[in-house]
């Protein structure tokens, strides 16, 4: 009886040991042993209700299929919850590699661990990790946005402007960083009477903005970490004469400078994003080192 319990324990050790093995088996110079065809990239993004994750996605799947291979995409839809469920899905779908984009830094630390248990190498896009190793986390420089867009503001009122700020996702490393990029500007030259966050959502933006505008009527200026929170924030404003700067450059963001609405937006290139992701992908598959960091440029994008 102990043999057989003992020859039981042994086959299921053995089997967990086996279902720990990466999907990707690698040579002595460090490429992988698949065919690009055969490679499967599973990509989970925090929402797809916002144009700019929209485009990082599409940057992903047009590149994935230039090179001949496979996405599966998942949609967090805001919910950090479910983008855990969602990434623990894919481990055990045994995709090639994983890209996220996360909801809350923090909260999908165990998730990247858990990629990284079973071999999978991770990529993050937009926002980082705090924990968990990550091949490369590609992004735009979010600090050197926020100062953009802090100056811009300063540049066109007056020192001591009076300024609401629109803050991002508690918690996710966009939020941080482009609110500490706008402060390090605005902390010195401008007087921030108010800052809240409206989620990155637009309808939050828009109740936000009101709620803002009714403690402080004396806003002359607000610096949203978003174009959709910004585009919200407009319509809040309605007629009464308020700069507003978003983030992301966004095509209804572009829009609403050529219509003489939205002032400015920080412009990301998202699609270059996504493009950068698989192309880093194949980096990984020929053996080759990534940079920690890769930066997309940013543009300030204003009215002519």
């Amino acid at each position: 009886m102990k043999k057989i319990l003992i020859l039981l324990m042994t086959t299921m050790l053995f089997l967990a040991a086996c279902s720990l093995e990466s999907p990707l088996k690698k040579d002595n110079e460090g490429k992988t042993n698949k065919k690009k065809s055969e490679v499967t990239i599973g990509v989970s993004v925090s929402t797809l209700n916002n144009p700019f994750f929209v485009s990082i996605k599409e940057g992903i799947e047009k590149e994935a299929k230039k090179q001949g291979m496979k996405v599966k995409v998942v949609d967090a839809r805001d919910d950090s919850a479910k983008q855990t469920n969602d990434i623990e899905d894919l481990v055990q779908q045994q995709v090639d590699y994983l890209v996220i984009n996360p909801t809350d830094s923090s909260a999908i630390s165990s998730s990247v661990q858990s990629a990284n248990n079973e071999g999978i190498p991770v990529i993050t896009l937009d926002r980082s990790v705090d924990k968990g190793d990550v091949a490369t986390f590609i992004a735009s420089d979010n600090v050197e946005g926020g100062k953009m867009g802090g100056q811009f503001i300063l540049d066109e009122l007056s020192k001591n402007a009076k300024v609401a700020e629109l803050e991002g996702v508690p918690g996710a490393s966009a939020t941080r960083e482009r609110g500490k990029g706008f402060h390090e500007v605005a902390d010195k030259s401008l007087d921030v009477i108010a800052k809240q966050s409206a989620k990155f959502d637009r309808a939050e933006g828009l109740n936000v903005t009101q709620n803002i505008l009714q403690a402080h009527p004396e806003v002359e200026a607000i610096f949203s970490h978003n174009d959709e929170m910004a585009l919200g924030a407009i319509e809040a404003i309605g007629d009464k004469d308020i700069i507003v700067v978003g983030f992301d450059g966004n095509e209804d963001a572009m829009k609403s400078i050529k219509d003489g609405k939205l002032d400015a937006t920080v412009a990301q290139q998202p699609d270059k994003m996504g493009k950068a992701s698989v192309e880093s992908i194949i980096k990984l598959m020929d053996g080759k080192k990534l940079d920690k960091e890769i930066k997309i440029p940013l543009k300030l994008e204003k009215a002519k």
